[in-house]
């Protein structure tokens, strides 16, 4: 096994709200190995693009951070900014969620891919103009391109930019928030066609986040799922889809349409926990279609199931014939 490019260690964010404050992120941890494409799956608001954020060094002004990110051994939010910007964009990137709102509309395309160069000194003039025609042809865009504003680009090719911009200073890491949302299936397709290309070619690590099981089964090898701010389960696509061992995961297949139209579409009732108040026991206890006693009073522990595989659920805990045969596996 590689040792870990990167390592996210019991990750806890706060956010300084008028109405009091809110744990958005509560305990996260986990490792990215060199070239792995890692997917972070969940509804909206279980804190999957805050936890991407911590990593950038991007919250808000009101957020506060407690808990460890190590990039080849080194934290660097140990010292906030001071020790988070010399990675930004060097080693670790990012590609934002809505690909208009990533750009200056008034800066031209080429000039912005070329900004994080000249920022940290990898290219500067023509050297780093060169670079930045390099850069489009190899995510699809014509280099000639470059002089234009991110108004005269469609939806698909504004993303390609992105991911452009994202690979200006060659990272180690790519953190890709939701690349596809927005796009036609067919773009969204072509995007997710170029990530896992780059990753391969480049050698680059991806953290993939999104809401979409299926997106993570076609690109990442593993995949964390969380929810209310907590990571439920993690371990390998196909051991999550094949062997779920915490039921927010099955339920979360369970409500995926199925192409061959075999299985029946099952929604999960009800609505993640509100995170400004404070969560007694099982987070997902009162939509969960297995609590039993323990879930409404207890946090479950995360333990590990496999290998590299683990959860954090109660019924992982308790031999199955004392829950009369009702476990937590299975994705349907």
């Amino acid at each position: 096994m590689s040792e870990a490019i990167l390592q996210v260690e019991d990750l806890h964010i706060w956010f300084d709200l008028d109405e009091g404050e809110l744990h958005a992120v509560q305990g996260v941890s986990f490792e990215l190995e060199p070239g792995e494409r890692m997917g972070l799956v969940g509804e909206s608001g279980c804190g999957k693009t805050t936890t991407i954020l911590a990593v950038m060094g991007l919250l808000p002004a009101n957020a506060s951070v407690a808990g460890r990110v190590l990039f080849n051994g080194e934290d660097i939010l140990e010292e906030g900014e001071n020790t988070v910007a010399p990675h930004r964009w060097k080693d670790i990137a990012m590609v934002f969620q809505g690909a208009m709102n990533a750009f200056n509309p008034v800066k031209r395309i080429g000039d912005q891919i070329a900004e994080p160069m000249e920022l940290h000194g990898t290219a500067r003039g023509r050297q780093a103009k060169g670079r930045v025609g390099d850069l489009l042809e190899l995510v699809g865009i014509p280099g000639s391109r470059a002089d234009r504003y991110p108004h005269e680009f469609s939806g698909g090719m504004r993303q390609r930019a992105a991911i452009a911009m994202a690979l200006a200073c060659g990272p180690k890491i790519l953190l890709a928030d939701e690349p596809t949302t927005a796009l036609d299936v067919m773009v969204q397709a072509q995007i997710l066609e170029l990530l896992v290309g780059l990753t391969e070619e480049l050698g680059l690590a991806l953290v993939f986040v999104t809401h979409d099981l299926p997106v993570v089964a076609q690109t990442c090898g593993r995949a964390a799922v969380m929810y209310a701010g907590r990571i439920a389960e993690e371990g390998a696509t196909a051991d999550l889809y094949h062997d779920a061992r915490h039921p927010y995961t099955r339920l979360l297949f369970a409500a995926t349409p199925d192409l061959h139209g075999k299985e029946k579409i099952i929604s999960i009732p009800g609505s993640p926990p509100r995170l400004d108040r404070v969560i007694t026991g099982c987070p997902f206890q009162p939509r969960c279609d297995r609590a039993f006693a323990p879930c409404p009073t207890v946090t479950p522990r995360t333990v590990s199931v496999a290998e590299r595989h683990v959860a954090a659920c109660h019924l992982n805990e308790v031999p199955a014939e004392r829950l009369g045969g009702a476990g937590a596996t299975g994705a349907r």
